[in-house]
């Protein structure tokens, strides 16, 4: 290289051996720094360039375009249109949009110019040097070379610029580099240029080379300019654009195109509506489909495998054959291979962890450059010669500014594309455990409840995610410990090996520890499981669990759960502790044990080696403290891995198992086919034949539990298909037998994922009968409608979920007793002008489940199902001339529905049906009244009612049992003056919240206030506070002694006299152990102890939350989306269990250590604090700039995620009529808005995390730099004791300060689910639970049973209307009051009045002269039995859901049961009253559901029931059971019955009639019907009953 440059190209007397002005040489300059620059450029873009050049070339373009036409044209389904479209897609995929050209980005491009100017200016300098001045000047091949090198690579960079800009490239990493590496070889150059001209003896001569000097010193100029327009950001006018895509280079590495936001959070509480659009690289749609093609990709390669392997044994499975790997196709996944999630986030995301752990690789190992370097500076300090010239002091201080700002740089784009992993990861987990939600078999999802499935998503995808975080350290810990000791062997030597072996002995420990751990998670886990479980049954059962005044039974079994979730959370909090402290106490004992071997062995300990030696043990303190994290960590992301592995490879629906094939003949046709619920169960429904012609109304009837709703499900393909074949041709639509109802705008229910059409909207909504339901409603069809319907009755639900299915235009319908829970007018209107071959689906093909008898004659054809067989199908009146199960369905349905009128008048057409009927199946009519005349004495006999009927046969009926009311002409007529046209909705009141039902969740804004610290130290404990505070003092204490001592120690090593004092060095190393176990027992006591107290604090908080949940009003829950109140009770709670005892821990801890680094770094020279000072200020700046945003971001990704939770609880409740419609994708694509919504959230977050970061760590290493440059100006007046202990706290400044503001910034943010659980353990409470004062006195209140309303009037919540109004009336003691009125009237209102669920305005209620305002609610509840309309179960045994708590003997329940006629039925159960109820008592029909709320009733027994539509959803013989045993065991009790239908309260005592809240008439039934002017008997003649 010398005869290259003509000179030397190393010279270290010039470099280093010199006391001044030290050089490189000129030859080391043209070649290494020079070329180095430039290969930085060629090297690390070409490969890009090339890349951008080949795929967005036009030539690309068309050649792609190319293939896929002629893959096309090979199909044959090439067109034009097609051919536009695959162009246009190409190129959207193809083309990036250009860059527009700005003022800097030209300013780039000349000045890059220029350079090429100046380097072809520096060959003809050349050139004339050689040729005209001086022909014996001797030019060597770096004279040439070096132009000719700028020359390219400039030339190169102009090009490069241009291509990135018409290529949509902001900045570029390898471009930076190049220019600042650039930048520095200018400087320095330039430097040795100018040395060299005030140097006579110096190579060059600048009378010769004026040119050359000149343009040297103008490419300085230039090369200072290019790095800083390379340093600018791009401009965009798209405030919401991520900043991120358009920053330059630096700006990327220093975040500070992030500056602005932290600044608008400053200045002003930050809101959604300020968080950045999401990178589309990082959308949930892009995510996903990369995650889900490899994730189909490796399942897919397992199979192949799979049959390759039982190919060449010769066994063929049948769970992989051929056919399996041909359909597979991503969403066909039953009987595949299982498949282990962690192995497909590696193997999708392992280009970006490789690319992470390279620069976590680089950053660990600049680690040890400060402790290299404090070994020199050691060197330089204890040199009292002058040997050693003071610019080396200055270099070593400058050096330990460098190094850690590189760490600082590298460690921050480490953390940051981590997370953006981790995002994205996250992503994957929800998403998917979304979408299975929407493919689980009923097989799958019997193992998972709704609170399952949120756990999975919540909390255990977190704990995937919060691991990953530290993924890198599970290898760059054991890297670092290894460096550690290598060095520690460079300075005491073979002592280090105890260290060493110290640290084997530890593993097993580690291991036993982390496996106790793992084995408690588990468990913890389950018991959590289990809590949100049964929380989530509570939250859905509300309602009732009110009703029934079970408040204290559920809030106890939920504080038992909750106890033995805590019992294994103390355990892990022990573990925790004791692994603590083995990892705290690992540094120091290493330490002991070394420099106790290392000065026994005969060795002095100076300076050097025992301040090296420290902040090499400081070093090995973080990988040690992070294993326990690690192990502990890893430990519960195994465990969120496996639960989730094991979800989302559960069972999905075969969708082989429905075919969509055409079929000229039948829209749906069942080949012999067998279905069932439980796969190790018998089947469900058996030896199924089926075919529906296209356009036919077919009608399925049955008893409870004969297969009716199973059926509908099979053709669905919700059920296990275990033989046969199904074919559906044509777009389904399906109504549930429980209308599923979204929390959105009532139009919104309706069109659901349909285009809006006015004119076929309003036809949909007069059809359905919704017409008078809109007029009343307070913002119109735009009415925002609660959770599951809250604010809707029963009839409304099902005719907004009948309206959903016509206005969806399907083909076929699938109709699961849709009339059940409306009206009896209502429901004969719908049936006639919907449902009827007169109606709007007279065109589709219609499989109708019904009870009613009456619509029958109008069907096609009917099914009769018993015991899940088909048993007989034909038309009405071959079935009934069979005599066989549909004539005792017949005969069953004429009993209940045949009662005297009172002389009344019969509907004449249905008198005829009736009398037909009754003709036909006389002797099955007259068994059936001996079997009832045997249980009820109180009905009259068979042959006295057809008598009757026959007398009565030319005129109309008054009521019937089993007929839905219709609406008349005259209704529609009298309706449509009152109702506005359908899509005019109701002008809004003012603040344009009059149909805003669900509140939007409250974001605290500004700082948290200091009042939810002090409430949650009050609920750890004062006491216990203080105890914690004053061990970890201690620990401090001790730890200043210690570090004090071995100061003391060190300089005893320059002394020789005190170097060989045996005793002294005795007493120095006694005292050093001494303090040091002072220290660890102080931290394991203060450890421990404020895990249990943490723990302890959240149990009482999650306590303090359940009872103020469990005792709010229940308009609270009317407007509080359940996902929401989930989220408090999962994730904010896994945050006060784990996150706040590690944030709480870290935030003093490191408060203590900042305190103590500035205590030691002060005692080099109390002066330096007056330099750090400034820098603590802009410290403090820098903090209260990043809390105010971070706080506020933290508060804002929870209230995100609440509805990603309330969207995921909604398809789980309704994935069967999600999967019905096809309609999963548009579901699909909503969660992953929320999920965006969300996420841009937490990009915010994570990336304000890292700009503090960077930030805080330029502080730290400056107060290095200080206390350096301090130690070098003080050399020969400081100790070098006392410089090393300064010099290697600074050291430690950097992550104290960094952990310090992180752990304050986590607790502060943390703190805000803290504060989450307090705001809900504070909601407004229902009136006192029990109250001894005004308990009644007599215990066996009611005794009579008598009620009364007096001048009584309510609202729901206040600012709303009355919903009844001055009501006045009584009920006298066994009277039976049945409550009627059109839909709006008040007559759930008044029920609910009653039990006080609905406090009063005005006026009092008297049961048995005692006014039921003051008393408890208990008091009163449980003295009231209620039959609700909506059977609600709860997961448990069915003992507990009849007697919950524990009151009752089995005999008691027994009897109950008998009554209930539900024995016979629980002795075929296994374990029988210990049968297991799964989630909302999915594993009973409807019919029994009610029958068991029917017993529940009978076990309480109480003075007053109240039936609230109690038989709307059932059959007629569960509906006649119920209405026998009410009358015959409820005989001496005051019974108040809300009727839909007439007929079951016209044998009541009286009838309660209301209007909009008021009542209009009240009388016996037989005075009303007589007085023609009454509105009872206008209900009636309106649907032509009388």
């Amino acid at each position: 290289m010398d005869q290259f440059c003509g000179s030397k190209y190393w010279d270290l007397d010039r470099l280093w051996n010199t006391n001044d002005n030290p050089d490189f040489t000129y030859c080391f300059e043209e070649t290494a720094m020079l070329w180095t620059s430039c290969l930085i450029l060629l090297v690390l873009t070409v490969p890009h360039a090339i890349y951008l050049q080949i795929y967005y070339s036009p030539r690309t373009k068309r050649n792609n375009l190319d293939i896929q036409m002629k893959m096309k044209s090979h199909k044959g389904i090439v067109d034009s249109e097609s051919m536009k479209s695959d162009s246009l897609n190409l190129h959207q995929k193809q083309i990036s949009h250009p860059i527009p050209w700005t003022v800097f980005s030209i300013a780039k491009i000349i000045v890059s110019l220029i350079f090429v100017i100046l380097s072809i200016l520096e060959m003809v300098s050349t050139l004339f040097l050689t040729n005209e001045i001086h022909s014996n000047f001797e030019l060597f091949p770096v004279h040439w070379v070096s132009p000719i090198v700028k020359l390219i690579t400039f030339a190169y960079l102009v090009l490069l610029l241009v291509q990135y800009r018409l290529n949509g490239v902001y900045s570029s990493g390898p471009i930076f580099l190049f220019c600042l590496t650039f930048m520095l070889y200018s400087i320095v150059n330039t430097r040795t240029l100018l040395l060299s001209v005030f140097d006579e003896n110096s190579y060059f001569y600048p009378e010769f080379h004026r040119l050359y000097f000149i343009s040297r010193i103008i490419g300085l100029v230039f090369s200072v300019g290019l790095f800083l327009l390379v340093c600018t950001n791009e401009y965009t006018s798209d405030r919401r654009l991520d900043p991120h895509q358009t920053a330059s280079f630096l700006n990327r590495i220093t975040f500070w195109w992030f500056t602005s936001m932290i600044i608008k959070g400053y200045k002003k509480p930050l809101t959604e509506n300020d968080m950045y659009r999401m990178n589309p690289n990082n959308t949930s749609k892009k995510i996903l489909s990369d995650f889900e093609y490899y994730f189909d990709t490796m399942r897919t390669s397992k199979i192949i495998k799979q049959m390759q392997l039982d190919a060449s044994t010769g066994y063929q499975s049948e769970s992989y054959n051929k056919d399996l790997v041909m359909k597979f196709d991503g969403s066909n996944r039953k009987n595949t291979p299982n498949m282990n999630v962690a192995l497909v986030i590696l193997r999708v995301y392992w280009p970006m962890l490789l690319g992470i752990g390279i620069l976590k690789l680089i950053a660990s190992c600049l680690t040890f450059a400060n402790p290299i370097i404090l070994d020199w500076l050691m060197t330089f300090m204890s040199d009292t010669s002058g040997s050693q010239p003071l610019w080396r002091g200055f270099l070593y201080a400058a050096l330990m500014f460098v190094f850690p700002m590189f760490e600082s740089v590298i460690n921050g784009q480490h953390d940051y594309w981590m997370n953006i992993v981790i995002l994205r990861v996250r992503t994957c987990m929800i998403s998917m455990i979304y979408n299975k939600s929407l493919r689980l078999s009923t097989y799958g999802r019997r193992d998972y409840s709704t609170g399952e499935i949120v756990n999975i998503m919540s909390v255990d995808s977190q704990r995937l995610v919060d691991f990953l975080n530290w993924v890198n350290s599970i290898w760059s810990a054991p890297l670092q410990l290894g460096i550690a000791i290598y060095l520690l062997w460079q300075q005491v030597g073979y002592a280090s090996m105890a260290g060493l072996v110290f640290m084997i002995i530890l593993l097993p420990f580690n291991g036993w520890i982390s496996a106790l751990i793992r084995g408690n998670q588990v468990k913890l886990m389950r018991e959590k499981d289990k809590r949100t479980k049964l929380m989530n049954e509570i939250l859905n059962g509300m309602k009732v669990l009110k009703l029934y005044a079970w408040e204290n039974s559920f809030l106890s079994k939920i504080s038992e759960l909750r106890s033995y979730e805590c019992t294994e959370l103390y355990k892990i909090a022990y573990l925790t502790g004791f692994m603590f402290f083995a990892f705290s106490a690992a540094p120091f004992l290493v330490g002991l044990l070394t420099f106790t071997i290392y000065v026994l062995t005969g060795n002095n300990l100076d300076p050097n080696k025992a301040f090296v030696s420290l902040s090499l043990f400081n070093i090995i303190r973080v990988p040690m403290g992070m294993l326990p994290m690690l192990l502990s960590m890893g430990a519960m992301s195994l465990v969120a891995i496996k639960r989730i592995n094991k979800y989302l490879n559960s069972e999905e629906i075969d969708e082989d198992a429905i075919r969509y094939l055409p079929d000229q003949e039948n829209a749906i046709r069942v080949r012999n086919g067998t279905f069932t619920w439980t796969r190790d169960g018998t089947a469900t429904l058996k030896n199924i034949d089926l075919e529906i012609p296209h356009g036919k109304l077919v009608a399925l009837v049955g008893s409870v539990g004969s297969g009716k709703s199973s059926l509908l499900s099979g053709i669905l393909g919700d059920m296990e298909k275990t033989s046969g074949k199904v074919n559906v041709d044509g777009r389904v639509a399906f109504v549930p037998q429980q209308a599923w109802i979204q929390n959105a705008t009532l139009r919104k229910n309706v069109t659901f994922t349909n285009q809006f059409d006015e004119r076929k909207y309003r036809k949909v909504i007069k059809e359905c009968c919704m017409e008078p339901d809109i007029s009343i409603l307070a913002d119109g069809d735009q009415t925002e409608i609660g959770e599951r319907g809250i604010n809707l009755s029963g009839g409304q639900k099902q005719r907004i979920s009948l309206a959903r299915a016509v206005y969806s235009e399907a083909q076929i319908y699938l109709l699961d007793d849709p009339l059940s829970a409306v009206d009896a007018h209502v429901g004969k209107a719908l049936f006639d002008n919907v449902i009827s071959n007169r109606g709007m689906l007279r065109n589709t093909t219609r499989l109708l489940a019904t009870h009613r008898i009456s619509v029958l004659n109008d069907v096609d054809e009917i099914i009769v199902l018993k015991d899940g067989v088909i048993s007989e199908r034909g038309t009405m009146d071959r079935l009934i001339e069979q005599k066989g199960d549909f004539a005792e369905f017949v005969a069953e349905y004429l009993t209940e529905n045949m009662y005297d009128t009172d002389g009344e008048e019969n509907d004449l057409e249905d008198s005829q049906l009736m009398k037909s009927l009754a003709e036909k199946v006389r002797p099955i009519l007259q068994r059936t009244e001996s079997r009832r005349s045997q249980t009820s004495s109180s009905i009259r006999s068979i042959s006295e009612r057809s008598e009757e009927l026959r007398r009565s046969s030319s005129m109309q009926r008054s009521i019937s049992v089993r007929r839905r009311q219709g609406l008349s002409s005259n209704v529609q007529r009298q309706t449509s003056k009152d109702v506005k046209p359908i899509g005019v909705v109701k002008p809004k009141p003012a603040n344009g919240k009059a149909g805003k039902l669900i509140t939007e969740e409250s974001s605290q804004t500004g700082s948290v206030k200091l009042k939810v610290y002090a409430r949650y130290f009050q609920t750890i404990g004062y006491v216990i506070s203080f105890t914690i505070l004053f061990a970890m003092i201690a620990a401090n204490v001790f730890q200043i002694l210690s570090s004090l001592l071995l100061s003391e120690w060190s300089n005893d090593g320059l002394d020789p006299i005190k170097a060989n004092d045996t005793h002294l060095r005795n007493q120095r190393l006694t005292g050093y152990a001494g303090y040091g176990f002072g220290e660890i027992i102080s931290s394991l006591f203060s450890t421990i102890l404020l895990n249990i107290a943490c723990i302890r604090a959240s149990k009482m908080l999650h306590n303090d939350m359940l009872g103020s949940i469990l005792f709010a009003p229940m308009s609270f829950f009317d407007t509080t989306p359940i996902g929401r109140i989930l989220n408090r009770f999962t994730k904010d709670v896994d945050v006060a269990d784990s996150a706040m005892v590690f944030n709480l821990r870290m935030a003093v801890m490191q408060f203590f250590r900042t305190i103590v680094a500035f205590i030691m770094i002060s005692l080099e020279a109390p002066l330096i604090l007056v330099a750090i000072l400034p820098i603590l200020v802009f410290y403090w700046i820098i903090q209260r700039l990043y809390i105010a945003s971070s706080r506020q971001l933290k508060r804002i990704q929870s209230t995100t995620r609440s509805p990603i939770y309330n969207h995921f609880n909604e398809t789980v409740n309704g994935a069967n009529s999600i999967r019905a419609y096809g309609v999963q994708d548009r579901f699909i694509s909503d969660s992953n808005l929320k999920i965006d919504h969300n996420n841009s959230c937490f990009y915010s977050s994570i990336t304000a995390a890292r700009w503090l970061s960077i930030r805080l760590e330029f502080f730290g290493y400056t107060i290095v730099f200080l206390a350096a440059i301090f130690a070098v100006i003080s050399r020969g007046t400081l100790d070098p004791g006392l410089a090393g202990l300064a010099i290697s706290y600074s050291l430690n400044i950097t992550g104290v300060l960094g952990m310090f503001v992180r752990s304050a910034t986590d607790l502060e943010t943390n703190i805000v689910s803290i504060e989450r659980l307090i705001e809900y353990s504070e909601i407004e409470a229902e009136a006192p639970y029990q109250n001894e004062r005004t308990k009644p006195e007599n215990k066996s209140w009611p005794a009579l049973g008598e009620i009364k309303f007096t001048n009584y009037a309510t609202r729901y919540r206040e600012g709303l209307d009355l919903v009844v109004r001055d009501v006045t009336f009584s009920i006298k003691s066994k009277e039976k009051v049945g409550i009627v009125g059109r839909t709006g009237a008040g007559k759930s209102s008044l029920t609910l009045a009653l039990f006080r669920i609905v406090e009063p305005a005005n006026g009092q209620i008297m049961i048995d002269n005692v006014d039921i305002r003051p008393l408890g609610l208990y008091d009163l509840r449980s003295k009231i039995t209620i039959i609700p309309q909506d059977p609600v179960l709860f997961t448990g045994t069915l003992r507990m859901n009849l007697d919950p708590f524990e009151t009752y003997s089995d005999a008691d329940i027994w009897r109950s049961l008998e009554l209930a006629h539900l024995k016979q039925f629980v002795h075929t159960l296994e374990n029988e009253l210990l049968y297991k109820i799964t989630e909302g008592g999915e594993n009973l029909s409807v019919g029994q559901r009610q029958l068991v709320c029917l017993a529940r009733a009978l076990l309480r027994k109480s003075r007053i029931l109240v039936l609230d539509e109690a038989t709307a959803a059932v059959d007629m013989e569960t509906d006649t059971l119920i209405q026998e045993t009410v009358r015959s065991e409820f005989a001496d009790c005051t019974i108040l019955t809300i009727a839909h239908r007439l007929n079951t309260v016209i044998d009541y005592d009286r009838i309660l009639v209301l209007d909009q809240g008021n009542i209009v008439e009240y009388d016996s039934p037989k005075a009303l019907l007589a007085n023609r002017t009454s509105q009872f008997y206008s209900m009636a003649k309106d649907a032509k009953l009388v």
